[in-house]
């Protein structure tokens, strides 16, 4: 939005600056930079319109220098440079306008109920007061349940003894607890944080001393309290969700149009010679936060009635000769671009199991359920490392999981498109599914 309102700008106050091709890419190029560096865009729940003030005025104060810079660059400035000061002035003007009307938006909708986080305190110590002072906070969005505490209290956000805390957080839906170390032993901590990556909730530590820190860590300051949030996912931030869903877009429309558009009508006629059915094979399998959606393929197989419950094995009869030739090449899963372009899933993330699997490795495999924190994708680092077809032995899922875990701890730009080029490199040297 943010190069939106500069570009409008420049296009009405400055043309002719604006026509120039070289310049609109030193405007835009020249703000992605500085953003990127600045960390501008890194915000958090907590974040204020107040809160990184002196990081919005280093941005426009080396933005401003990258602006004037070109015409010196050029050796031509338009207009007259008070006019340019004007320009710049506006332009600074509408973005800070831009960032009141965004958090008074945003106040509002968390007002209303939106985008807010359901959360509970286990352990009660002298520092939940203080959290609290955060969590009542309405335009951060927090819904403070109560908490629970091995002492009883007369409170009215005295939620019971906490071995009640586990079937209280499932049935209302939970998203975050926070726990004070002090009030648990090591083991009791591991318990806490392994029921939370089970069941795809966030779990942050007020700490002490103990041994609990990770390498998925990070820390967070509420009123002057340190907690450690034990699962840092960089997709949380709005930046990487808005960069990654750009790619997905543009990405996904690219295919679409210059792939799928002749290779449907192809894979129709050669499909449909071989054997009856459809053009697709749809199945239903967890996406982002479990929700279930439609997985769609070229279809490779016979119709039967355990595609559902079986995947598919090595000299598996179900599959078709056209079939063979689609699976070894991935050109099976192409049609999960339209799942790209809606949103269900991304072009790279961990790949989505079918229903069955999954409710049986969420209860099979540790900490399973942290890569639904982020969309399923076509492609994922577990696959392009080897890790992908029959799921043979049980070091196969973990060894996914692994590296589908360290994905959503890492997450890049770069990471992404380096697992998309690999994948290329893979289908052109056709090492696809082995059936």
């Amino acid at each position: 939005m943010h190069l939106c309102i500069l570009n409008g700008l420049l296009l009405f106050l400055t043309p002719e600056t604006y026509s120039n091709f070289y310049h609109i890419l030193h405007y835009n190029i020249s703000w992605l930079l500085i953003t990127y560096g600045l960390k501008y865009y890194s915000r958090s729940r907590k974040e204020k319109f107040f809160t990184n003030i002196r990081k919005v005025i280093q941005l426009y104060l080396i933005y401003g220098l990258a602006y004037f810079a070109l015409f010196g660059i050029t050796g031509k400035i338009y207009e007259s440079l008070e006019y340019q000061l004007v320009v710049y002035g506006v332009i600074c003007l509408s973005l800070i306008w831009f960032r009141v009307v965004f958090f008074w938006f945003r106040r509002k909708y968390r007002l209303w109920g939106g985008n807010s986080v359901n959360v509970v305190v286990i352990g009660r110590d002298k520092n939940l007061k203080k959290i609290r002072k955060v969590f009542d906070e309405p335009e951060l969005g927090y819904r403070y349940h109560g908490y629970f505490d091995d002492k009883e209290s007369r409170s009215e956000t005295y939620l019971g003894p906490i071995v009640n805390c586990f079937l209280y957080i499932l049935e209302n839906r939970i998203d975050e607890i926070y726990c004070s170390a002090a009030e648990f032993n090591q083991k009791e901590l591991h318990n806490l944080i392994d029921f939370a990556d089970n069941n795809l909730i966030r779990i942050k530590i007020i700490p002490d001393n103990k041994e609990i820190y990770t390498k998925g860590m990070s820390i967070e300051l509420y009123d002057n309290i340190p907690v450690l949030n034990l699962r840092k996912v960089p997709l949380d931030t709005e930046f990487a969700r808005i960069a990654k869903r750009t790619f997905d877009i543009l990405f996904s429309s690219l295919v679409i149009v210059t792939l799928l558009s002749w290779l449907v009508p192809l894979m129709y006629v050669l499909i449909k010679l071989e054997s009856p059915g459809d053009l697709y094979f749809k199945q239903k399998r967890h996406g982002l936060k479990r929700k279930t959606f439609w997985c769609y393929k070229f279809r490779s197989m016979r119709p039967s009635t355990d595609a559902d419950t079986k995947m598919a094995t090595k000299g598996d009869m179900r599959i078709t000769k056209v079939g063979k030739f689609i699976r070894r090449t991935s050109i099976d899963e192409l049609p999960q671009f339209f799942n790209v372009f809606v949103g269900n899933m991304s072009v790279v993330g961990p790949r989505p199991h079918m229903e069955l699997h999954t409710m049986d490795y969420e209860l099979s495999v540790d900490k399973y359920l942290v890569r639904h924190f982020v969309k399923p994708g076509i492609t994922g680092l577990a696959q392009v490392s080897g890790y992908r077809g029959e799921i043979e032995e049980k070091a196969d899922i973990l060894n996914r999981t692994k590296l589908d875990i360290f994905y959503v701890e890492k997450w890049s730009m770069g990471l992404d498109i380096r697992i998309v080029l690999q994948t290329v490199v893979n289908a052109v040297r056709g090492e696809g599914k082995a059936y």
